[in-house]
């Protein structure tokens, strides 16, 4: 059997990204990089792990560190995103993870910790199946990927430019119009806001593979917006918004083909809808453009006994507070939403 040893990581990002870079089912999250993104803008410490085999390195796993009095401590590969879990050659690399993290949980009487993937792996370790992705293949061409959509899809997209709507691509030049449409949409889903600083962090740490895109109103108001992160052959919306007085218009279906053209245009040949839950609006509001439904799972190792977590805002106990922060205004959500955001991962 293969002889593993886990440890804190104390190297630079040399040695880890060689890793990533190399591993099949790498995802830009796991680049060294995003420990000082999630450091710079929520102030998190880490936990970062590593697998040898003698002098080799088989595995890596990303972890983040919360503490909170509300949502206790726990630790999650990785935060605020979709993917994450560890990268490695074997299954017994990945047994040899779980067993350190096993022990570090009791001494450190954390609650659970989590690992976001989109693939089932070999373990015995309970699973939560909640939400799922599409991947749409996109051709080298945009005409070959308009020509195939659904009719009524294609007139949706016309319809905002009717209106004479436009969509801009960019990045630190579009960030304070991204911010003002995805903090009114999240005031009015009921979610604590993100502070413009995550989103300038990445920018900053990712310039060749982060994009901003911006749809405008014929009176130069930005009404649509989302963040766009490519890796490899993939590119993914990890955020989209609207504000909602614009959409019989139907800005965001603009928003959606910008960014498609964006991908073709950059060389990517998949894109990656972001995680949506089963059933939703905007779980139909992805399907009609023809991708793939792909499901993902995280995984928990947990106290004998205890449930899987439920910190998020389909748990019916924050049902009250959602209600409370959808009448807030905007810039009150703006000024204590980060600091609620960054304890719910």
């Amino acid at each position: 059997m293969e002889n593993v040893a886990v440890k804190e990581y104390t190297g630079d990002s040399t040695e880890w990204d060689a890793f990533v870079q190399q591993h099949a089912e790498a995802k830009i999250y796991h680049l060294y990089r995003w420990r000082e993104v999630i450091r710079e803008a929520f102030g998190h410490h880490s936990l970062y792990l590593a697998a040898y085999s003698g002098e080799e390195l088989v595995g890596v796993l990303p972890l983040i560190i919360f503490k909170s009095s509300l949502f206790g401590k726990f630790l999650v590969s990785i935060p605020f995103f979709n993917y994450g879990g560890e990268l490695v050659t074997s299954s017994t690399v990945r047994e040899a993870f779980y067993r350190y993290l096993q022990d570090w949980m009791r001494e450190q009487d954390f609650q659970f910790i989590e690992f976001r993937h989109d693939h089932p792996i070999d373990t015995q370790l309970p699973v939560k199946q909640h939400k799922v992705t599409f991947l749409l293949s996109l051709p080298d061409d945009p005409e070959i990927l308009w020509k195939a959509l659904k009719a009524k899809v294609r007139s949706q997209v016309r319809r905002p430019l009717k209106e004479y709507m436009s969509a801009v691509v960019g990045s630190e030049d579009l960030l304070d119009d991204y911010y003002t449409v995805f903090a009114r949409n999240m005031r009015d889903l009921g979610t604590p806001v993100y502070a413009k600083k995550f989103f300038a962090t990445i920018l900053k740490h990712f310039p060749e593979k982060a994009r901003l895109v911006v749809v405008y109103s014929k009176e130069k108001v930005p009404v649509a917006a989302s963040f766009l992160l490519g890796f490899r052959n993939t590119i993914e919306i990890p955020w989209a918004s609207s504000v909602r007085e614009y959409n019989r218009f139907s800005p965001n279906m603009l928003l959606y083909w910008k960014s498609f053209e964006t991908a073709i245009e950059n060389g990517y040949t998949v894109f990656d809808f972001g995680r949506c839950t089963p059933g939703g609006g905007t779980y139909r509001f992805k399907k009609q453009w023809g991708g793939t439904e792909k499901p993902l799972y995280w995984y928990y190792i947990l106290p004998e006994g205890e449930e899987l977590p439920q910190i998020n805002p389909e748990n019916p106990r924050y049902e009250l507070a959602i209600k409370i922060w959808q009448r807030l205004p905007v810039w009150l959500t703006k000024l204590i939403g980060p600091g609620i955001i960054k304890h719910i991962p």
